[in-house]
Order: structure tokens, then sequence, then C-alpha cells
């Protein structure tokens, strides 16, 4: 690839509108989230998130993360959030995922076998843009397969996960910096804040 087509390639926009299509019939993307690259497709969507646990061979118990663009969003997809966890949203500065109980309005595949569900508000103005085009939540979940390392950006995901999605980003691809996976909080209904990951 010459030095001109190789400018060019990097800045090349991903339509959002094409990846809702892909997302609305059932595809899967790879796409930079506010933490590690991520493979996502709609959270409502029982068939799509079936392949996502094919493809990344992840057993069905463990459960996947979705992210949403607005406590709104979130509201829509569990029972009660506590008072205590609004105000955890507005002052954490890193990227942080909410375990909650009592998930409602998703596939039985995307909820816990206890009945719980991980949502991040996500911060990456892109991916909040997509998850508000599409006007539902994204899985997201680590592109990798299952007990292999994740990646820490996007030249060390692996060839079985690239071809196996219908859409990658082009954002963020040539990007080095490692990323991190997120702060994993327990919300309990009484308010309790349980912190898994830091």
């Amino acid at each position: 690839m010459t030095n001109t087509k190789l400018k060019t390639f990097m800045f090349e926009k991903d339509n959002l509108e094409n990846i809702k299509a892909v997302l609305e019939n059932g595809g899967l993307i790879l796409y930079p989230t506010d933490t590690i690259w991520g493979i996502g497709c709609d959270a409502t969507n029982p068939e799509a998130v079936e392949k996502i646990y094919e493809l990344k061979q992840r057993e069905r118990n463990k459960g996947l993360i979705i992210l949403v663009d607005s406590v709104e969003m979130m509201k829509q997809y569990v029972e009660h959030i506590h008072p205590r966890v609004d105000t955890l949203l507005l002052h954490h500065v890193r990227p942080l995922t909410l375990i909650f109980e009592n998930a409602r309005n998703l596939p039985k595949n995307m909820i816990s076998p206890d009945g719980s569900i991980a949502i991040r508000l996500v911060q990456d103005d892109y991916c909040k843009n997509l998850i508000t085009t599409l006007g539902k939540p994204l899985v997201s979940t680590s592109a990798n397969i299952s007990n292999e390392p994740f990646p820490a950006n996007f030249g060390e995901i692996s060839s079985a996960i690239i071809e196996g999605v219908d859409y990658v980003f082009k954002q963020r691809r040539y990007e080095k910096e490692s990323k991190e996976p997120s702060v994993i909080v327990k919300a309990m209904t009484d308010g309790e804040l349980i912190f898994l990951r830091e």
C-alpha cells in the first residue's frame, strides 16, 4: 500500500447508517469502545447474541456487557437504579461497568443465570452516537476467543475474530496505545456498591 493510499485509509470514516443496517440485520461488528476493542451486535436480538457466543467460543452461563448512550436508556433494562448509582455515574472518571440485579426487556441469552445484567454508560462520543443512531443498546465483549488475552489495540486482534464479523470499524485502527477494561461494580438494590474490578 502506498503512503497516499495509507493516509487516505487512515482518515476514512465509518457511516453510522450503514452500520445501523448491519446491526438491524443481525450482523456483528468489530468496534473501538471507550475501553478495548469489542465485538458487538444489537443487544435485543437473541440470534445476533448467539452468534457472538459462537464466535468467541464462550460459555453460555457467562453474561455479556451492554453499552447504552444515557441513563434514560439504562433504566429501560433494569428494574431499579438507586440514587447512589446516579451519583457514581456522575463523578466516576474511568469507564465504569455496573452489574444490576433483575434485568428486563432483554433476550434470555443476554441475561446472566442469576438474572443480572452488566451495563456501561459509554463515554466515547463516536460509540455513543452509534447507539443513539441504532436506538438500542449494543453488546460489548472483548475481541478475543474466550480464555485468550484481550487485545490492547486493533493490531492484537486475531484474524479469526476479524473474519468472523460483518463489519470492522475504520476508526482508531492505527492507535498503538494500550487500553484497559473498565472498572466493574455490582450495584445492589439497597444502594450498596461492590467493586469487583478496579
